[in-house]
């Protein structure tokens, strides 16, 4: 059984996650893309608590995603 799609905030820390889909408007995604997360990128988060920013690690790199759009991309666990 396949595990369910959620937003990245309802995810763990110190789980890898792969990204299922990005909402939101073209700039939005161009810029998470940019950023290196696309469809089907794998990534680990590394500090998801409250209303805060959630920190994850794509390959060698740790992004800091605020709230609003942390909101926005929806992640299946791995």
């Amino acid at each position: 059984m396949s595990k369910p799609v959620l937003p990245l905030l309802m995810i763990s820390p110190g789980k890898e996650v792969v990204l299922v889909s990005l909402g939101g408007g073209l700039n939005f995604r161009r810029r998470l893309t940019d950023m290196g997360l696309a469809e089907g990128v794998r990534f680990k988060i590394l500090h998801s608590q409250g209303p805060g920013q959630c920190i994850v690690r794509v390959g060698n790199t740790r992004l800091a995603i605020g709230y609003g759009m942390a909101q926005k991309i929806i992640v299946r666990e791995t």
